[in-house]
């Protein structure tokens, strides 16, 4: 598996749209941009590694408040044992309205033969 697309499954399943910030007309009232971070091998066994740790930043922007929203987007991650490693507020970029809030996540996988 791979964690982009669980992170897509699970913000489509919450009904928030991915976007890549190229927007042809309006932006949506609130939407996510996933950046991918590092993919390390980490666990090593007999000199190769067996798991991979994927990281990436999902970064919220939202024009009203973030705070009932990034709560479903933890408990859905939790649930998913993707682990949070970092939340944060970035601020309120005022020249478009957007309040911005960032959640790091990483998840480990199995390599497989």
């Amino acid at each position: 598996m791979n964690l982009l697309i669980e992170l897509n499954n699970l913000l489509d399943g919450l009904s928030i749209p991915v976007e890549t910030g190229v927007f042809s007309g309006n932006a949506p009232e609130e939407y996510v941009v996933i950046t991918p971070l590092v993919d390390t091998y980490e666990l090593y066994a007999d000199n190769r590694p067996e798991y991979e740790t994927q990281e990436a930043r999902l970064s919220l922007f939202t024009k009203g408040s973030y705070t009932q929203i990034k709560r479903q987007i933890e408990a859905s991650l939790i649930s998913l044992e993707i682990i949070v490693t970092d939340r944060r507020y970035i601020g309120h970029e005022n020249d478009i309205g957007y309040h911005h809030y960032a959640i790091d996540v990483a998840k480990e996988y199995g390599l497989e033969d």
